[in-house]
């Protein structure tokens, strides 16, 4: 039988993949991509596009094609087999892919596009390929020594350890905790939808009573709304001492040494190809530009947000004190009672908003939404191969009836799958040499409480802006217009450009019209009420300050992290977040808490010396929301401006420009500031 990973399907044959088909699919493709490059460097000259760099696309997608549906699988069914096969692949996956940066024959042979005028035949998005090509040569070492070059291969080949490691070290960890309990007394204040789910996870073990797990759910279920002390503050300190040397699993999954080595080797990395540091690497391929604008940036936005995170601190003390007696308020308190002052400032809780949020029906909302703006139709679509029972996929048309994309849909938390919430990339859009279009597909993933046996899936407004985040980038993957891989969807996308179309979304989760699309009464059907849309909107800035606060601590630290690393001192990773927490934190936070040993953005994903992007995209997302506010949050004429010059585009421009080309005008900082209530 034919190896499934190799068969060219349109889209993978997850139940025909076994673990056994992964390194030989692997090793076939990289064998035939090598003799191919061969074959096309032994080419007389000149070279162009159609004799050089399409067929590299065409071998870059077929090598993509093959490791996606693998890739994927490890973060949301992982065993110890799959995770086998995938680690024997990584360091062959490395070798390959420095092999290609580093070939200076390859290098010559596209810079020669340049200089025998055949760059200037081509379309923009053709010209903004070769430019990165030959940028990322660079940031491979193409120029290095032979010993040096040696030693970015090792260098790349132990990262990519490092970070699977640091993920499968955190995936472990967050399994291994469970706390089972048979007095229902212990779990007071707990809605009844988190008590199902407890009852029911329970079952899934073989266990009696309620089961406790360190899922997202049901933690911040107990975080959030347990009466029982005690029982949050053991739950807080098990989720924020995962795979570290603290808590109750201290020592067993440790991800400190890993951290250690990723931030070292990074650092040598940085100096190997010329750079100061990891951060002024890492800006290479970004829209900042230096690291002094990075930094000004985000202590500018935090002395703007610190004192209204020490007011909203404050309330919640002074709450505390005056309605519950609290003397003290610790770190597993702050959630529980914001959820109180939330209640007493708004009449507002999560869990009844939750009741008008069934997740079909935000779906159907969100669906009809971005049909409304951007003249498109999505429809699920049956008998699909899945990798769990639980997974949907949908088709997208345009507005001629035509195919335009495709997606994964995997919503609900389980063992052996990532926490968190991800969009990530199945196929890109990409038309070949005879012209044969493939169209994109991506998978879509978030780690939501599944339905009980009582109740629907209900999704509470956080969770709803999360899908609408993760939906934004689906859009900017499936909707673009570019043939040409290495720049369509969000390839080629600057990384602190690619959470714009993303961030851009979660706007509509605020506005009357775009939610009476999706809110309705699980039970009842009916519209979510007036006064209780006033209500969330009056409380949209609860806490902003401290929101705020928050996300610019994990930023500074991840970029200090690496901008300030020095080698005879060490990473000195404590040290600095604590450092960043003293200088603009607002919250305390116990000693024992090892909140970087779960960052995976930053060590197991992308966002190395680019946390910061979150920011930096929202503030493009907030301008660029205002041109909605101005003609109609569903104006489809706005909707179809902002599908031509940002979606479609992909990364064939620089983001600076489309959001010029959208807006008329550079971005501006006052519409974020005012999205968080920190200005008039």
């Amino acid at each position: 039988m034919q190896n499934p990973l190799l068969q060219a399907t349109a889209l993978p044959l997850f139940n025909q993949i076994k673990t056994e088909h992964i390194e030989p699919a692997l090793d076939k493709v990289l064998t035939e991509n090598r003799q191919q490059l061969k074959v096309l460097l032994a080419q007389k000259p000149p070279f162009t596009w159609e004799n050089l760099i399409q067929p590299l696309e065409e071998m870059s997608e077929k090598l993509g094609n093959m490791w996606s549906p693998v890739s994927h699988l490890h973060s949301v069914v992982s065993s110890d087999d799959l995770r086998k096969a995938y680690n024997a692949c990584l360091p062959k996956l490395t070798e390959y892919s420095t092999e290609i940066g580093q070939n200076e024959a390859l290098y010559q042979a596209i810079a020669s596009l340049v200089e025998n005028g055949e760059y200037q035949k081509l379309e923009l998005a053709q010209r903004k390929i070769i430019d990165n090509e030959l940028r990322d040569f660079r940031l491979a070492g193409v120029a290095l020594s032979a010993d040096k070059k040696k030693r970015y291969q090792q260098l790349q080949q132990r990262l990519a350890e490092l970070s699977t490691k640091f993920e499968e070290h955190l995936l472990d960890a967050t399994d291994a905790w469970q706390k089972p309990i048979s007095d229902k007394k212990q779990l007071q204040g707990l809605p009844e939808r988190a008590l199902a789910a407890a009852q029911e996870a329970a079952k899934r073990h073989d266990k009696t009573g309620w089961l406790l797990t360190l899922d997202f759910p049901s933690y911040d279920a107990v975080i959030r709304y347990a009466d029982n002390r005690e029982l949050r503050q053991e739950i807080y300190t098990a989720y924020t001492t995962r795979a570290s040397d603290q808590g109750p699993l201290a020592g067993q999954y440790d991800n400190s040494t890993i951290m250690d080595e990723i931030i070292t080797l990074r650092h040598e990395l940085a100096e190997l190809l010329g750079f100061d540091n990891f951060a002024k690497y890492s800006l290479a391929t970004k829209m900042a530009k230096t690291p002094q604008q990075v930094t000004d940036f985000l202590y500018d936005l935090a002395q703007r947000a610190r004192p209204a995170a020490i007011a909203d601190y404050q309330a919640l003390c002074q709450m505390a004190k005056d309605e519950f007696g609290a003397t003290e308020v610790q770190a597993w308190d702050i959630a529980y009672y914001s959820e109180k002052l939330r209640k007493l400032l708004y009449d507002i809780a999560e869990e009844e908003i939750r009741e008008y949020f069934p997740l079909n029906k935000v779906l159907a909302g969100l669906f009809s939404l971005v049909g409304q703006l951007y003249g498109i139709s999505i429809t699920r679509t049956e008998n699909t191969d899945v990798w769990h029972p639980e997974v949907q996929f949908f088709s997208l048309h345009n507005a001629q009836n035509e195919l335009i994309g495709q997606f994964y849909l995997d919503l609900y938390a389980r063992p052996q799958k990532r926490g968190g919430a991800w969009m990530d990339d199945c196929r890109g859009r990409y038309r070949n040499i005879k012209g044969k279009l493939q169209i994109p597909v991506a998978y879509l993933t978030c780690n939501f409480s599944a339905p009980t046996q009582n109740k629907p899936a209900l999704l509470t407004h956080d969770e709803v802006i999360t899908l609408f985040h993760e939906f934004g980038h689906g859009l900017h993957h499936l909707l673009t217009k570019i043939d040409y891989p290495g720049v369509a969807g969000i390839n080629g996308v600057p990384w602190d450009a690619v959470e714009f179309p993303s961030q851009f979304m979660e706007n509509w989760c605020w506005h009357k019209e775009s939610l009476d699309l999706m809110a309705a009464h699980y039970k009842t059907n009916q519209p979510m009420p007036a006064e209780l849309l006033e209500r969330m909107q009056e409380a949209k800035n609860f806490q902003a300050g401290m929101q705020m606060i928050r996300q610019l601590e994990f930023s500074l630290f991840d970029f200090r992290l690496h901008l300030e690393f020095n080698p005879q001192q060490g990473a000195h990773i404590q040290q600095i977040l604590n450092e960043v927490r003293k200088q603009i934190g607002v919250v305390p936070v116990p000693g024992f808490n090892r909140f970087q040993h779960s960052f995976g953005h930053i060590f197991g994903g992308g966002y190395a010396a680019g946390y910061y992007s979150y920011k930096w995209a929202e503030v493009l997302a907030c301008d660029a929301f205002g041109k909605f506010l101005e003609n109609g949050i569903l104006d489809p004429k706005t909707g179809q401006a902002f599908l031509h010059n940002i979606l479609e585009q992909g990364g064939s421009r620089d983001p600076m420009d489309l959001f010029k080309a959208f807006m008329g005008r550079e971005p501006k900082i006052d519409a974020l500031l005012r999205d968080y209530g920190l200005v008039e």
